[in-house]
This record gives C-alpha cells, structure tokens and sequence, in this order.
C-alpha cells in the first residue's frame, strides 16, 4: 500500500517502504496452559512477573493512542489469552474504541468453551483457533498436555453462541502432521470453519525448528488437491492478509496457505506488535524493541507514545531474512512476543 492509498492521518504509521501499518497484535500474557513444542518450553517456564505485565487500562491507553495514527484492526494474542483473569473486561473496552473496524481473538482454545458467551457479548468479532490435528496422540505429541476434545467442543460452543468468523490455523510440521491435513480440511468444510495452514517458523523456545521439518505449502496444495480436487485461486479480501487464499472445486469451503518461509509476504505487511509487557515489535522476528511501558507508567503524553510508535515503524526492515545468510533467530520465543 501506497501512502496516498493509506488511511487518511497525518501521522500514519509508514515506513520507508510506503508500507502503512493498520493492524495491531496485543499479547496480554506470556502464560499458557498446553506447552506446544514450536514454541514453548516443556517445563520449568520463566514467566514475567505480574506487576510487569500491562494492566487492561494500559492496553487501552496504548491502543487508543494508536487508532489516532491509523490503526483500525486488533488482535489479542498470548501465549494464551484466555488463562488472563477477565479478559471480556479488556475486549469490551476495546470495542468501544473509535476507529477499530476488526477485533479478534487468537487461541488454543482450552478454555474457549467457558468463555466463548462472554467473548460475544463484549464485542469480539473473530476467533482464530489453533488446532494442528484431531487426533489426540499427536495432540499430545505437540502440546504435551491432553486435551483434543476440549479444544473440539470449545470450538463447538463458539460457534453455538454465534460466533460467525472462526478460523482454525494449523501447523504444518514435515514428518508429523501431513496426515492431518486432509481430515482437518473435511472438519473445517463439514462445519463452515475457515482453515488456515501454516509453515512451522524459527520461533521456538527449545531451538527445535529446522528447514527440513517446514511442511512447504506447495506440498499442502498438492495433498489437499489429491483428496478434493484443484483448489480454485480465491480473492483476496485484505490485500495485506498473509495467506494465499483458495476455494474448493465444489464450492464447499475456503482454504489458505501461509508461507512464510517458501514464500516470505513482507512486502504487505502492515502490522506492529505490543509484548505482554509492554514492548513495541515492527515483525515477529524483530531483534530490537521499543518500551512504551516506561511511557505509560511515566509522566510522558500521549504525543510521546506516538512518536515511539513512528519511531519504531521506521527502523522496520524490508523483510524477516528466513533463510538468508546473515538471519539472526529473535531471542525471543512466541510466546513471550505474541502470535
């Protein structure tokens, strides 16, 4: 996007790129209740204590200050959202704020089942869940906790309640998950879910990514294309959506693939990042970060949160480096940056 194609602030978040940041993804907890190998720990986690986290009316403050440079889509991440006490208080906040046109949540979907009627009622729009298999061996193989079903029914119970947008992302690891592909798909067609496939990424806590485990989207496309047909190029809804997207031959469902690895998108990215306490991002895989905790919990104006904001967006790079020579792996892993 172009800034003259941008939203009209004069202080839009670009970069020296022309890219303009309009979505932002808010991680509200590093904790989680399953300890999925990509991107946890399988014990003894190094949480951050709770008084450094950002209190709700923090986030807000945060995200208000941003929606005046242009941000108008947010995404409430984790480690798991839903282990932080009383979010519905938090999403209902947001939702109140002027100019926010998308308000998600993204998942494991442990405790989405208890949840999801408080969910709705506070104004979230979409629910992104995470779930790499139906099958609760390789679930436990991956999470290290059980709990397939549970995930299955809170999925279930959302939908009950009214949620219309639900997305399931799956992660494609080689040598693990390629016979889930085909089931996840008929799960994700038989009940009108979204499904999205996803490249295993360097973000792990336990060094265990490796190239030969990235489970490509050429060879999704190929699997998914042998059990239900040629899978027919589908519009682009958001033009900065990281998943190329596809409909089934027969119409029933719609299918992405998100490559960043095979197929790096950073040339649309438009989207920030704030950690759980406090840190701005300009990419997942960012190695610097900017403190608007010190902001927030100092005398500073909103003016100065906003220059943080350009400040940040302007050191972005052109793209993350996945495979380049000189890839530097964050120190971070996803669950202490937020998915």
């Amino acid at each position: 996007m172009t800034h003259d194609e941008g939203p009209q602030f004069e202080n839009a978040l670009i970069d020296r790129l022309g890219r303009v940041h309009t979505n932002l993804r808010l991680s509200v907890t590093d904790r989680c209740n399953i300890r999925c190998f990509y991107c946890m720990p399988a014990e003894n986690v190094e949480y951050r204590p709770h008084e450094e986290l950002l209190h709700y009316e923090e986030i807000v403050r945060f995200t208000r200050v941003a929606t005046t440079v242009g941000i108008n889509k947010l995404r409430i991440t984790g480690g798991e959202p839903l282990v932080r006490r009383d979010l519905h208080t938090l999403i209902a906040e947001l939702a109140k704020l002027p100019g926010i046109e998308d308000l998600a949540l993204t998942t494991n979907g442990m405790l989405l089942g208890e949840q999801a009627e408080l969910l709705k009622a506070a104004g979230l729009k979409r629910l992104n869940i995470s779930l790499d298999t139906l099958r609760e061996e390789t679930f436990q193989r991956i999470a290290r906790r059980p709990g397939v079903q549970q995930v299955l029914d809170g999925i279930l119970e959302a939908q009950r309640v009214g949620f219309q947008q639900i997305r399931l992302n799956a992660l494609a690891i080689a040598g693990l998950t390629e016979q889930d592909v085909v089931p996840l798909a008929e799960f994700s067609r038989s009940h009108g879910f979204e499904l999205r496939f996803i490249e295993f990424m360097p973000l792990s806590a336990e060094d265990v990514w490796d190239s030969e485990r990235v489970l490509t989207g050429k060879t999704l496309r190929r699997l998914l294309e042998e059990a239900f047909g040629p899978l027919v190029p589908a519009k682009r809804n958001d033009p900065h959506q990281p998943a190329v997207d596809y409909q089934f031959a027969d119409g029933q469902g719609k299918i992405g693939l998100i490559n960043p690895v095979s197929e790096p998108f950073c040339g649309n990215c438009n989207r920030l990042r704030l950690t759980a306490e406090g840190q701005i991002r300009n990419c997942l895989f960012a190695t610097r970060e900017w403190d608007a905790r010190a902001i927030l919990r100092g005398e500073a104006d909103d003016d100065e949160l906003r220059k943080l904001l350009r400040d940040c967006v302007a050191a972005k790079q052109p793209a993350h480096g996945i495979g380049a020579d000189d890839f530097e792996k964050p120190q971070r892993a996803m669950y202490q940056i937020g998915g």
